[in-house]
């Protein structure tokens, strides 16, 4: 089932790009924390992908690579996770994420499972790629694969979910 939302492109003169994509980044923040409680919660349910893909979904790619870049950082500097050794996979990761997401939303101009799961599966596979170059294992690269599986999961069932839920 497809549902018809109000999708926006904003641009970086607007002050609603930097509103939304401070109010995803704490969502960043928030989730990952939750996550945390739970041995291995971080690698299993993804949580600093989430609100990167609902943001740049909704409010096009620069609300989500403002969310990408910022997200990951603040954790670390506050947390100190995700860990130093991991930005860089998970700052790729993330900016994939959010101009795949971006790209979907304008392209298709509705919510779909097909849209988000291409999203999941576009930022996944290339991160994968990227994640080898910089790590170079092949086993560390495949690690969202093998352990993140709900966290995908989530992100489609859950981002499907927030997407309509905000519709206006």
């Amino acid at each position: 089932m497809e549902k018809t939302i109000k999708l926006y492109t904003l641009s970086y003169s607007e002050v609603k790009t930097y509103w939304m994509a401070f109010i995803f980044m704490v969502g960043n923040i928030l989730l990952p924390q939750l996550c945390h409680l739970i041995p291995q919660g971080g690698v299993t349910w993804l949580p600093i992908y989430f609100f990167t893909l609902v943001g740049a979904y909704k409010y096009g790619w620069k609300v989500g690579l403002l969310t990408a870049l910022a997200s990951p950082l603040i954790n670390h500097l506050m947390f100190g996770m995700p860990a130093l050794a991991m930005l860089p996979a998970i700052i790729m990761k993330s900016t994939i994420l959010a101009l795949s997401a971006g790209w979907m939303a304008h392209r298709f101009q509705k919510v779909t499972w097909w849209t988000l799961l291409a999203v999941i599966l576009i930022y996944q596979g290339l991160g994968t790629l990227g994640e080898w170059g910089l790590t170079g294992s092949w086993q560390t690269a495949l690690q969202d694969f093998r352990i993140g599986l709900p966290g995908m999961a989530l992100q489609l069932i859950g981002g499907y979910t927030l997407l309509n839920l905000i519709k206006k």
